[in-house]
């Protein structure tokens, strides 16, 4: 009943959103379901009564109820989650790239927030916060001890009102407060440029809304200024997803007319679909005009390089795929987060929302990338000097309770997780020690993987990485 929408929802990692799983919206009206089992219910109506009553303080049902809706969705796997009010409403935000705040992409360090970088033209740019600033408080909160979820709930709010972070700068040594007042904040989810003639690169950062058109628009300016583009870099490092008709669209963009893009299979028949470069995949508005008709069609031949690397997850994992499995592109970087399953997002009620996993995804030759992501045809390091942080960043398997690609080819590397946690501790005693050490900004011109994917484009050497090699599908960690 009504209208299917396809997008995604957000799980906390890193920045403002995180790793997206593809969904659907659907209402529940009319659907029929299994035979309930009695004894169980009504051991959990016994189990209300009691809590109810015996509690030592007085209980809000509904609040008693919420709780245990939540309790038995999140039971389930990382991805499936009950929505209330606020919840869904901050989920709905999310797929536009709009939302209420202060307008900063933040991740967490030593327990505080760390200001990856200011929005820019949003409050926090324009009362001078910085990259790698540290917010120690929000209003009279201490952060330490909150979550990334819990600090950036108490950032947004209402339009117009005012919000007190306490800055601790570490290059000055100096704590500050700022008063910033809150504003609708618009992300940029495309940014291009061309970095030297013949060639240019366009970087996704998230999959929304306007995703499409901004994309468009960018490629649009890129053949004005290069009509005879020798080579194209999509940038899809740190990329957590979004919206999956963005993502069949942008791979769109690159591929033959009706070339699959992406499969999902599931154990309801909705769940099983196929979605094709074609303007009826990813248009999501009846009558809308497609933003990919007047690209030019060297888009299609241009040699491309498609950058990853561990935070590329969901929606930016199904272009790599597709791109990759057609021979499109060549994909470069490191092996990406393993974002492979599919939610569908039901509504319960005009507010109220039950995000629930229902499907995995596979590539065109019929991967499953869950709990593994997508290989790069060629491995390179973050920077010269080898990888800084990516032994940090988490990663699909690193989730608890995520579930197995279902292809059999499962298997817990206990010695790579060991591994894994000594080079965790090295990297955190090196941040300590060298808080300056950054990765330079995307883009750049000191951006080393990126100078390797325009080396690959001019045939010169690429700098291969010799530390990193294919992680295999892992087994799904139930605790």
């Amino acid at each position: 009943m009504g209208r299917k929408l396809k997008i995604t929802g957000w799980v906390s990692l890193g920045a403002l959103a995180g790793v997206l799983a593809t969904v659907q919206l659907q209402a529940v009206a009319g659907r029929t379901s299994n035979q309930l089992p009695v004894e169980e219910l009504q051991q959990l109506a016994a189990v209300f009564s009691i809590v109810k009553s015996d509690y030592v303080e007085e209980l809000d049902e509904k609040k008693l109820i919420t709780d245990a809706i939540g309790g038995m969705v999140s039971g389930l796997d990382p991805h499936s989650q009950y929505f209330d009010k606020k919840s869904f409403k901050e989920f709905r935000e999310g797929t536009t790239g709009r939302f209420v705040g202060v307008g900063i992409e933040i991740s967490m360090e030593d327990g505080l927030v760390k200001i990856v970088s200011p929005i820019e033209g949003s409050p926090a740019f324009r009362a001078g916060l910085k990259s790698g600033d540290l917010i120690t408080k929000i209003d009279d909160t201490f952060v330490k001890g909150l979550t990334m979820d819990q600090a950036i709930k108490r950032m947004r709010g209402e339009p117009s009102t005012k919000v007190i972070l306490t800055i601790f700068r570490k290059a000055e040594n100096r704590s500050f407060p700022s008063t910033i007042v809150r504003e609708e904040i618009r992300q940029q989810s495309v940014r291009a440029k061309v970095v030297e003639p013949g060639y240019a690169w366009i970087r996704v950062s998230q999959f929304q809304d306007r995703t499409v058109e901004d994309f468009a628009r960018k490629i649009e300016e890129i053949y004005k200024q290069e009509p005879k583009l020798k080579g194209l870099v999509l940038d899809l490092r740190n990329d957590p997803g979004g919206l999956l008709e963005a993502s069949v669209a942008i791979s769109s963009a690159f591929l033959p007319k009706d070339a699959l893009v992406v499969s999902t299979k599931g154990q309801i028949k909705t769940a099983n679909e196929e979605f094709k470069a074609s303007p009826e995949f990813y248009l999501r508005r009846g009558g809308a005009s497609d933003p990919f008709k007047h690209l030019p069609e060297a888009l299609r031949s241009v040699p491309l390089v498609v950058l990853v690397n561990e935070g590329s997850a969901s929606a930016s994992e199904i272009v790599a795929g597709a791109l990759q499995d057609h021979q499109r592109a060549t994909i470069m970087g490191a092996q990406t987060f393993g974002k492979g399953s599919v939610q569908t997002v039901r509504q319960l009620s005009a507010e109220t929302a039950l995000k629930l996993t229902t499907a995995r995804y596979y590539t065109p030759s019929g991967r499953s990338i869950q709990a593994k992501g997508i290989v790069p045809n060629v491995m390179i390091d973050e920077t010269a000097e080898g990888n800084l942080f990516s032994a940090l960043r988490i990663r699909e398997a690193d989730l608890q309770k995520h579930i197995t690609s279902g292809q059999g080819d499962e298997q817990k590397d206990e010695a790579r997780e060991k591994a894994r946690e000594e080079a965790r501790k090295r990297l955190e005693d090196e941040a300590k020690a060298s808080a300056t050490k950054q990765l330079p900004e995307m883009g750049s011109a000191d951006d080393f993987q990126l100078i390797q994917a325009l080396n690959h484009l001019k045939g010169k050497p690429v700098v291969v990485s010799k530390s990193m090699s294919e992680r295999k599908p892992e087994a799904s960690n139930a605790n």
